[in-house]
Protein backbone atom coordinates (compact mmCIF):
# COMPACT_ATOMS: atom_id res chain seq x y z
CA UNK A 1 0.00 0.00 0.00
CA UNK A 2 1.25 3.89 -0.67
CA UNK A 3 1.08 6.00 1.54
CA UNK A 4 -2.03 8.43 1.32
CA UNK A 5 0.26 11.62 -0.05
CA UNK A 6 1.93 9.47 -2.32
CA UNK A 7 5.18 10.04 -0.93
CA UNK A 8 8.11 7.21 -1.68
CA UNK A 9 10.19 8.23 1.48
CA UNK A 10 7.56 7.34 3.74
CA UNK A 11 6.30 4.52 1.62
CA UNK A 12 9.84 2.70 1.94
CA UNK A 13 9.95 3.96 5.43
CA UNK A 14 6.64 1.53 6.17
CA UNK A 15 7.40 -1.01 4.19
CA UNK A 16 11.08 -1.20 6.26
CA UNK A 17 9.42 -1.06 9.28
CA UNK A 18 7.08 -3.95 8.30
CA UNK A 19 10.24 -5.95 6.93
CA UNK A 20 12.44 -5.44 9.89
CA UNK A 21 9.48 -6.47 12.20
CA UNK A 22 8.78 -9.87 9.77
CA UNK A 23 12.84 -10.59 9.67
CA UNK A 24 12.20 -10.10 14.06
CA UNK A 25 9.21 -12.47 13.96
CA UNK A 26 11.10 -15.10 11.47
CA UNK A 27 13.95 -14.96 13.52
CA UNK A 28 11.89 -16.38 16.70
CA UNK A 29 10.62 -19.06 14.50
CA UNK A 30 13.86 -20.56 13.68
CA UNK A 31 14.50 -20.61 17.24
CA UNK A 32 11.38 -23.24 17.91
CA UNK A 33 12.72 -26.12 17.92
CA UNK A 34 9.71 -27.42 16.90
CA UNK A 35 9.77 -25.99 13.51
CA UNK A 36 12.62 -28.27 12.25
CA UNK A 37 10.79 -31.07 12.85
CA UNK A 38 9.05 -30.02 9.37
CA UNK A 39 11.68 -29.96 6.81
CA UNK A 40 9.70 -28.02 4.24
CA UNK A 41 8.45 -25.43 6.57
CA UNK A 42 12.14 -24.60 8.26
CA UNK A 43 13.79 -24.42 4.65
CA UNK A 44 10.99 -21.78 3.34
CA UNK A 45 11.41 -19.74 7.21
CA UNK A 46 15.69 -20.26 6.15
CA UNK A 47 15.35 -18.85 2.96
CA UNK A 48 12.62 -16.03 3.68
CA UNK A 49 14.76 -15.06 6.61
CA UNK A 50 18.49 -14.69 4.47
CA UNK A 51 16.24 -12.42 2.49
CA UNK A 52 15.41 -10.59 5.01
CA UNK A 53 18.55 -10.42 6.53
CA UNK A 54 19.78 -8.84 3.64
CA UNK A 55 17.26 -5.93 4.59
CA UNK A 56 18.23 -5.41 8.04
CA UNK A 57 22.12 -5.57 6.96
CA UNK A 58 21.68 -2.53 4.52
CA UNK A 59 19.51 -1.07 7.51
CA UNK A 60 22.14 -1.68 9.82
CA UNK A 61 24.72 -0.08 7.59
CA UNK A 62 22.67 3.14 6.62
CA UNK A 63 21.79 4.01 10.52
CA UNK A 64 25.85 3.49 11.21
CA UNK A 65 26.72 5.39 8.16
CA UNK A 66 24.37 8.00 8.85
CA UNK A 67 25.04 8.31 11.94
CA UNK A 68 28.94 8.53 11.56
CA UNK A 69 28.05 11.41 9.42
CA UNK A 70 26.22 13.17 11.98
CA UNK A 71 29.26 13.23 14.52
CA UNK A 72 31.60 14.39 11.57
CA UNK A 73 29.60 17.17 11.55
CA UNK A 74 29.26 17.82 14.82
CA UNK A 75 33.47 17.81 15.21
CA UNK A 76 33.78 19.59 12.10
CA UNK A 77 31.95 22.41 13.87
CA UNK A 78 33.89 22.29 16.58
CA UNK A 79 37.24 21.66 15.01
CA UNK A 80 37.93 22.60 11.16
CA UNK A 81 40.57 20.10 10.69
CA UNK A 82 37.51 17.29 10.86
CA UNK A 83 35.99 18.85 7.89
CA UNK A 84 38.05 16.93 5.64
CA UNK A 85 36.43 13.86 6.76
CA UNK A 86 33.18 15.17 5.41
CA UNK A 87 33.31 14.10 1.61
CA UNK A 88 34.47 10.53 2.36
CA UNK A 89 31.33 9.75 5.54
CA UNK A 90 28.51 11.69 2.82
CA UNK A 91 29.90 9.57 0.27
CA UNK A 92 29.11 6.26 2.77
CA UNK A 93 26.07 7.56 3.55
CA UNK A 94 24.90 7.97 0.23
CA UNK A 95 26.47 4.69 -0.46
CA UNK A 96 24.91 3.13 2.08
CA UNK A 97 21.48 4.31 1.12
CA UNK A 98 21.54 3.76 -2.05
CA UNK A 99 21.77 0.22 -1.05
CA UNK A 100 18.80 0.15 1.45
CA UNK A 101 16.76 1.22 -1.33
CA UNK A 102 17.94 -1.36 -3.81
CA UNK A 103 16.59 -4.34 -0.96
CA UNK A 104 13.48 -2.42 -0.37
CA UNK A 105 12.65 -2.61 -4.39
CA UNK A 106 9.89 -5.15 -5.24
CA UNK A 107 11.69 -8.40 -5.32
CA UNK A 108 10.37 -11.29 -7.42
CA UNK A 109 9.31 -13.89 -4.83
CA UNK A 110 10.82 -17.05 -7.20
CA UNK A 111 14.55 -15.32 -7.31
CA UNK A 112 15.82 -17.99 -4.57
CA UNK A 113 14.17 -20.90 -6.96
CA UNK A 114 15.96 -23.61 -9.19
CA UNK A 115 14.94 -23.78 -12.95
CA UNK A 116 14.24 -26.02 -15.85
CA UNK A 117 15.64 -24.53 -18.79
CA UNK A 118 14.56 -25.62 -22.07
CA UNK A 119 16.23 -25.25 -25.60
CA UNK A 120 14.39 -26.27 -28.67
CA UNK A 121 15.44 -25.52 -32.67
CA UNK A 122 13.43 -23.29 -34.44
CA UNK A 123 14.21 -22.24 -37.60
CA UNK A 124 16.77 -23.06 -39.50
CA UNK A 125 16.52 -26.66 -39.63
CA UNK A 126 19.97 -28.88 -38.65
CA UNK A 127 21.69 -25.46 -38.42
CA UNK A 128 19.01 -24.84 -35.70
CA UNK A 129 19.46 -27.97 -33.83
CA UNK A 130 22.82 -27.39 -33.64
CA UNK A 131 22.92 -24.03 -32.93
CA UNK A 132 20.93 -25.47 -29.90
CA UNK A 133 23.65 -27.76 -29.13
CA UNK A 134 26.00 -24.73 -28.47
CA UNK A 135 23.29 -22.54 -26.18
CA UNK A 136 22.99 -25.43 -24.20
CA UNK A 137 27.08 -26.08 -23.54
CA UNK A 138 26.96 -22.52 -22.99
CA UNK A 139 25.01 -22.57 -20.55
CA UNK A 140 26.42 -26.19 -19.14
CA UNK A 141 29.84 -24.06 -18.89
CA UNK A 142 27.98 -20.89 -17.30
CA UNK A 143 26.33 -23.22 -14.42
CA UNK A 144 29.82 -25.05 -13.42
CA UNK A 145 31.50 -21.53 -13.22
CA UNK A 146 28.53 -20.44 -11.27
CA UNK A 147 28.54 -23.38 -9.11
CA UNK A 148 25.41 -24.63 -9.81
CA UNK A 149 24.50 -27.82 -10.34
CA UNK A 150 23.03 -29.07 -13.61
CA UNK A 151 20.65 -32.22 -15.24
CA UNK A 152 19.37 -33.36 -18.21
CA UNK A 153 15.88 -34.10 -18.34
CA UNK A 154 14.99 -34.95 -21.56
CA UNK A 155 16.96 -34.42 -24.90
CA UNK A 156 15.86 -35.07 -28.65
CA UNK A 157 19.43 -35.00 -30.67
CA UNK A 158 19.32 -34.19 -34.51
CA UNK A 159 20.96 -35.96 -36.76
CA UNK A 160 24.01 -33.67 -37.47
CA UNK A 161 24.37 -33.76 -33.39
CA UNK A 162 22.45 -31.01 -32.39
CA UNK A 163 19.57 -30.68 -30.51
CA UNK A 164 15.85 -30.88 -31.32
CA UNK A 165 14.90 -29.76 -27.87
CA UNK A 166 16.63 -30.43 -24.66
CA UNK A 167 15.43 -29.82 -21.03
CA UNK A 168 17.93 -29.33 -18.18
CA UNK A 169 17.55 -28.84 -14.50
CA UNK A 170 19.68 -26.20 -13.40
CA UNK A 171 19.77 -26.11 -9.07
CA UNK A 172 21.97 -24.31 -6.40
CA UNK A 173 24.47 -26.73 -4.68
CA UNK A 174 23.89 -28.29 -1.70
CA UNK A 175 24.60 -26.48 1.40
CA UNK A 176 24.49 -22.71 -0.54
CA UNK A 177 22.51 -20.52 1.71
CA UNK A 178 22.99 -17.72 -0.97
CA UNK A 179 19.34 -15.66 -1.14
CA UNK A 180 19.58 -15.71 -4.59
CA UNK A 181 18.95 -18.95 -6.89
CA UNK A 182 19.01 -19.92 -10.47
CA UNK A 183 16.00 -18.31 -11.42
CA UNK A 184 17.35 -14.82 -10.28
CA UNK A 185 19.96 -14.95 -13.28
CA UNK A 186 18.36 -17.48 -15.79
CA UNK A 187 14.97 -15.88 -15.95
CA UNK A 188 16.73 -13.78 -18.19
CA UNK A 189 17.58 -16.40 -20.45
CA UNK A 190 13.98 -16.73 -21.94
CA UNK A 191 13.10 -16.19 -25.38
CA UNK A 192 13.82 -16.58 -29.21
CA UNK A 193 18.09 -16.27 -29.88
CA UNK A 194 19.15 -15.57 -32.95
CA UNK A 195 22.35 -16.94 -34.69
CA UNK A 196 24.27 -15.39 -37.65
CA UNK A 197 27.21 -17.28 -39.11
CA UNK A 198 28.24 -20.21 -42.02
CA UNK A 199 26.70 -23.38 -41.41
CA UNK A 200 28.50 -26.28 -41.97
CA UNK A 201 26.17 -27.48 -43.91
CA UNK A 202 26.75 -24.51 -46.26
CA UNK A 203 28.93 -25.27 -49.22
CA UNK A 204 29.12 -21.53 -50.60
CA UNK A 205 30.29 -19.96 -47.34
CA UNK A 206 26.64 -17.81 -47.17
CA UNK A 207 25.57 -16.27 -44.07
CA UNK A 208 22.64 -17.51 -42.28
CA UNK A 209 20.18 -16.79 -39.74
CA UNK A 210 18.57 -19.30 -37.70
CA UNK A 211 17.32 -19.06 -34.56
CA UNK A 212 16.35 -21.05 -30.89
CA UNK A 213 14.30 -20.83 -28.21
CA UNK A 214 14.87 -20.95 -24.87
CA UNK A 215 11.88 -20.78 -21.95
CA UNK A 216 13.07 -20.80 -18.07
CA UNK A 217 10.80 -21.65 -15.03
CA UNK A 218 11.08 -22.51 -11.41
CA UNK A 219 11.30 -25.65 -10.87
CA UNK A 220 8.40 -26.93 -8.24
CA UNK A 221 9.76 -27.61 -5.06
CA UNK A 222 7.41 -29.82 -2.74
CA UNK A 223 5.22 -31.53 -6.30
CA UNK A 224 2.63 -31.10 -3.54
CA UNK A 225 2.15 -27.64 -4.35
CA UNK A 226 1.03 -28.09 -7.43
CA UNK A 227 -1.91 -30.41 -7.99
CA UNK A 228 -2.76 -32.64 -11.06
CA UNK A 229 -4.95 -35.24 -11.40
CA UNK A 230 -4.31 -38.65 -12.82
CA UNK A 231 -7.76 -37.89 -14.73
CA UNK A 232 -6.21 -35.22 -16.62
CA UNK A 233 -3.68 -37.03 -17.72
CA UNK A 234 -2.86 -38.66 -20.92
CA UNK A 235 -0.08 -41.61 -20.97
CA UNK A 236 1.83 -42.62 -23.65
CA UNK A 237 4.66 -45.08 -24.24
CA UNK A 238 6.62 -45.14 -27.19
CA UNK A 239 10.54 -46.76 -27.86
CA UNK A 240 13.04 -44.24 -27.64
CA UNK A 241 14.80 -42.79 -30.62
CA UNK A 242 18.19 -41.27 -31.39
CA UNK A 243 21.76 -42.69 -30.46
CA UNK A 244 21.93 -45.08 -27.14
CA UNK A 245 23.41 -48.42 -25.72
CA UNK A 246 21.66 -50.77 -24.19
CA UNK A 247 17.47 -50.59 -23.15
CA UNK A 248 17.15 -47.08 -25.63
CA UNK A 249 15.71 -48.40 -28.84
CA UNK A 250 14.62 -51.82 -27.59
CA UNK A 251 11.68 -50.98 -25.53
CA UNK A 252 8.63 -48.81 -24.80
CA UNK A 253 10.61 -47.19 -22.15
CA UNK A 254 10.02 -43.45 -23.60
CA UNK A 255 7.13 -41.39 -21.81
CA UNK A 256 4.70 -38.32 -23.53
CA UNK A 257 2.40 -37.10 -21.07
CA UNK A 258 -0.51 -35.17 -22.21
CA UNK A 259 -1.97 -32.34 -19.79
CA UNK A 260 -5.50 -32.47 -21.50
CA UNK A 261 -7.19 -29.09 -19.81
CA UNK A 262 -3.92 -27.32 -21.18
CA UNK A 263 -2.95 -28.97 -24.34
CA UNK A 264 0.66 -29.30 -22.32
CA UNK A 265 2.88 -32.21 -23.74
CA UNK A 266 6.17 -33.30 -22.35
CA UNK A 267 8.24 -36.65 -23.34
CA UNK A 268 10.93 -37.98 -21.19
CA UNK A 269 12.96 -40.80 -23.28
CA UNK A 270 16.40 -40.35 -22.14
CA UNK A 271 16.33 -42.91 -18.62
CA UNK A 272 16.67 -46.34 -19.38
CA UNK A 273 13.53 -47.05 -17.49
CA UNK A 274 9.68 -45.93 -18.44
CA UNK A 275 9.75 -45.20 -14.33
CA UNK A 276 12.39 -42.91 -14.35
CA UNK A 277 10.88 -41.16 -18.03
CA UNK A 278 7.83 -40.27 -16.16
CA UNK A 279 9.48 -38.57 -13.09
CA UNK A 280 11.46 -36.72 -15.33
CA UNK A 281 8.06 -35.88 -17.21
CA UNK A 282 6.09 -35.09 -14.18
CA UNK A 283 8.85 -32.74 -12.70
CA UNK A 284 8.79 -30.56 -16.46
CA UNK A 285 4.85 -30.39 -16.45
CA UNK A 286 4.70 -29.28 -12.58
CA UNK A 287 6.59 -26.61 -13.58
CA UNK A 288 5.42 -25.44 -16.37
CA UNK A 289 1.74 -25.74 -15.11
CA UNK A 290 2.94 -23.42 -12.30
CA UNK A 291 4.55 -20.94 -14.21
CA UNK A 292 1.33 -21.03 -16.74
CA UNK A 293 -0.90 -20.62 -13.82
CA UNK A 294 1.19 -17.66 -12.25
CA UNK A 295 0.95 -15.87 -15.29
CA UNK A 296 -2.69 -15.88 -15.83
CA UNK A 297 -3.52 -15.06 -12.58
CA UNK A 298 -0.88 -12.27 -11.90
CA UNK A 299 0.01 -9.55 -13.79
CA UNK A 300 2.93 -8.84 -11.97
CA UNK A 301 4.00 -12.41 -12.85
CA UNK A 302 3.46 -12.09 -15.97
CA UNK A 303 5.74 -9.34 -16.64
CA UNK A 304 8.46 -10.76 -15.14
CA UNK A 305 8.31 -13.24 -18.19
CA UNK A 306 7.56 -10.66 -20.52
CA UNK A 307 10.23 -11.76 -22.76
CA UNK A 308 9.51 -15.55 -22.80
CA UNK A 309 8.35 -16.47 -25.70
CA UNK A 310 6.14 -19.74 -26.73
CA UNK A 311 7.40 -19.74 -30.60
CA UNK A 312 10.57 -19.78 -31.86
CA UNK A 313 10.31 -16.84 -34.49
CA UNK A 314 13.01 -15.08 -35.75
CA UNK A 315 11.79 -11.81 -35.51
CA UNK A 316 11.04 -12.29 -31.63
CA UNK A 317 14.26 -11.98 -30.83
CA UNK A 318 16.15 -11.09 -27.46
CA UNK A 319 19.35 -12.08 -28.46
CA UNK A 320 22.06 -12.42 -31.19
CA UNK A 321 25.13 -14.53 -31.90
CA UNK A 322 27.13 -13.20 -34.80
CA UNK A 323 29.98 -15.38 -35.36
CA UNK A 324 32.10 -13.95 -38.36
CA UNK A 325 32.05 -10.55 -36.38
CA UNK A 326 32.34 -12.79 -32.54
CA UNK A 327 29.86 -10.56 -31.93
CA UNK A 328 27.30 -10.85 -29.30
CA UNK A 329 24.19 -8.00 -28.63
CA UNK A 330 21.07 -8.21 -26.20
CA UNK A 331 18.21 -6.35 -28.19
CA UNK A 332 16.52 -5.40 -24.44
CA UNK A 333 19.23 -3.89 -22.94
CA UNK A 334 21.58 -2.76 -25.75
CA UNK A 335 24.38 -4.60 -24.12
CA UNK A 336 27.04 -5.49 -27.31
CA UNK A 337 30.31 -6.90 -26.81
CA UNK A 338 32.66 -8.53 -29.55
CA UNK A 339 34.22 -11.53 -27.45
CA UNK A 340 31.35 -14.10 -28.75
CA UNK A 341 33.84 -17.16 -28.32
CA UNK A 342 34.15 -16.41 -24.77
CA UNK A 343 30.27 -15.77 -23.74
CA UNK A 344 30.07 -19.17 -25.72
CA UNK A 345 32.91 -21.05 -23.33
CA UNK A 346 30.65 -19.63 -20.37
CA UNK A 347 31.37 -15.99 -19.90
CA UNK A 348 27.98 -15.04 -19.57
CA UNK A 349 27.93 -13.32 -16.78
CA UNK A 350 28.87 -9.52 -18.05
CA UNK A 351 25.64 -10.00 -20.86
CA UNK A 352 23.24 -11.17 -18.30
CA UNK A 353 24.68 -8.29 -15.74
CA UNK A 354 22.65 -6.08 -17.98
CA UNK A 355 19.39 -7.54 -17.99
CA UNK A 356 19.97 -7.73 -13.96
CA UNK A 357 20.66 -3.91 -13.80
CA UNK A 358 17.94 -2.83 -16.39
CA UNK A 359 15.55 -4.92 -13.82
CA UNK A 360 16.82 -3.03 -10.74
CA UNK A 361 16.42 0.31 -12.41
CA UNK A 362 12.83 -0.83 -13.67
CA UNK A 363 12.07 -2.17 -9.87
CA UNK A 364 13.40 0.88 -8.61
CA UNK A 365 10.88 3.23 -10.31
CA UNK A 366 8.02 0.67 -9.13
CA UNK A 367 6.01 1.82 -6.33
CA UNK A 368 6.98 0.06 -3.14
CA UNK A 369 3.85 -0.50 -1.28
Amino acid sequence: MSSPGGDPAADRTDRLSGLLAEHADVERQLADPAVHADAPRARALGRRYAELGRVAAASAARDAAEDDLLAGRQLAAEDAAFAEELPALEAAARTAADRLREVLAPRDPEDGSDVILEVKAGEGGDESALFAGDVLRMYLRWAERTGWRTEVLSATESDLGGYKDVSVAVKRRGGDDAVDGPWARLKFEGGVHRVQRVPVTESQGRIHTSAVGVLVVPEVEDAGEVEISQNDLRVDVFRSSGPGGQSVNTTDSAVRITHLPTGTVVSCQNEKSQLQNREQAMRILRARLRAAAQEAAEASASATRRSQVRTVDRSERIRTYNYPENRISDHRTGYKSYNLDQVLAGDLDPVVQSCVDADLAARLEAPVG
